[in-house]
């Protein structure tokens, strides 16, 4: 998929680039990022080299995952890095993070919007997933103010830093934002 850029009232969502490695290196020393999401512990510079280098670029080419440095309007400050990554037909999951300096101000949540939005709009994605391990409740609160469904809590559903680990799991529909579907969806009926 040919990589595209994206805007809100406060933010500037491009697709991550080698310009993002320092900032993202800086990021992720933070002990909550190592904590809640996959990336390395200890997280290196090369680990942001790679990142920012080659699997961001690379997700957009091979259409798997769609990487965005979410920045500040005026683009002085990184304030978050999303993805969405596709994980079957028409299911994408949506991933973050964000930097401890600008959490707490609705960043997170604006992005998410925007990028489901453009999700279902463009990616043909029909449902998007959000996961995150049972204790991360502020990832469980963007997901909620973004619009997601809390669907329940899957027991051992991943290995992190050597355990099992018990996961959230919601979901957001196009019809959660007013949008059509891909496919038509038969919600069962009791």
């Amino acid at each position: 998929m040919e990589a595209i850029t994206l805007t809100t009232e406060r933010l500037l969502l491009r697709p991550v680039g080698p310009e993002d490695s320092d900032a993202a290196y800086a990021a992720c020393q933070d002990p909550d990022i190592q904590r809640w999401t996959t990336v390395p512990s200890p997280y290196l510079r090369e680990h942001a080299e790679a990142f920012t280098s080659s699997y961001g670029p690379d997700g957009w080419r091979h259409d798997t995952d769609y990487t965005f440095a979410v920045l500040t309007a005026d683009e002085s400050a990184l304030v978050a890095m999303m993805s969405v990554t596709r994980r079957g037909p028409g299911c994408a999951e949506l991933g973050f993070w964000a930097t401890k300096e600008h959490r707490g101000r609705g960043y997170v949540v604006e992005a998410a919007t925007r990028v489901a939005r453009w999700a279902f709009e463009a990616a043909a994605v029909d449902r998007l997933e959000w996961r995150a391990e049972v204790g991360n409740e502020a990832s469980r609160a963007v997901a909620l103010k973004a619009g997601f469904t809390l669907e329940g809590t899957l027991r051992s559903a991943t290995v992190h830093r050597g355990s099992r680990r018990d996961h959230w799991v919601g979901s957001l529909l196009p019809a959660d934002l007013g949008l059509p579907g891909v496919l038509p969806y038969l919600p069962a009926r009791p």
